[in-house]
């Protein structure tokens, strides 16, 4: 199930981890199986777990580490949700590692749903379901074409730009759409110019050796301000 091909052929992906699978119980996923050398160690209340040896879990298990268990869970059918205050808009994120940390950004703060162009990582790929560490149950997850969403939205749509208006000086709307791009790229240009605001983080070091930050690290920043402001 490493291969968003065969994902979408059988309709099922793993989650690997007994914290991530104790996640699944109060989510709307279903567990088809789940393979475990540690089957005690596993809440109780899930059913279908066949016991196997560590050797056995190696290969089944697409971590370099595999812990104690991997679950077979059905993909569930995409839901658009309306009228979400805050949104993130991911416009051609690749990194797996970026995805599963925006959605733990996302359930930290409470942002519902996170809207994917249609070039985003796959969200059931192994390596984001195990970066978001459980936090894939609790946010909605969609791919879309962005510039119909962004063109439709009642939302403020904000992306970041390094000419943009000083991250710390602005009061932000109450209905946002926080856009964010590509790890090389940044946003691309025809989503661009669907911003109605642009921001930056303004850099307070010296160094010059830090061209940039990760996208998931600038949002963690920007969310933190967007809701410093709310409280």
């Amino acid at each position: 199930m490493d291969k968003k091909k065969f994902r979408q052929k059988y309709k099922l992906f793993l989650v690997e981890g007994n914290k991530n699978i104790a996640e699944l119980q109060a989510s709307p996923y279903i567990i088809q199986e789940i393979f475990s050398c540690q089957p005690d160690s596993l809440p109780s209340g899930l059913s279908e777990i066949t016991p196997i040896s560590e050797n056995e879990l190696k290969k089944i298990s697409f971590l370099q580490h595999p812990k104690d268990s991997v679950a077979v869970c059905e993909i569930n059918s995409e839901i658009f949700l309306e009228n979400c205050p805050v949104q993130l808009i991911l416009d051609g994120i690749q990194d797996p590692g970026n995805l599963g940390t925006l959605i733990r950004l996302a359930d930290w703060f409470g942002i519902e749903q996170i809207i994917c162009s249609e070039d985003t990582v796959d969200f059931y790929n192994p390596k984001v379901i195990q970066a978001s560490m459980g936090s894939f149950t609790r946010v909605n997850i969609v791919y879309r074409n962005l510039n119909d969403i962004l063109e439709n939205s009642e939302n403020v749509n904000i992306g970041t730009d390094m000419e943009g208006e000083n991250l710390y000086n602005i009061d932000f709307p109450e209905k946002i759409n926080l856009i964010l791009g590509n790890e090389g790229n940044g946003i691309r240009p025809e989503t661009e110019e669907l911003l109605h605001r642009k921001i930056t983080i303004p850099r307070f070091g010296n160094s010059k050796a830090t061209e940039s930050l990760n996208v998931s690290m600038a949002a963690g920043i920007i969310l933190g301000q967007i809701y410093s402001k709310r409280s």
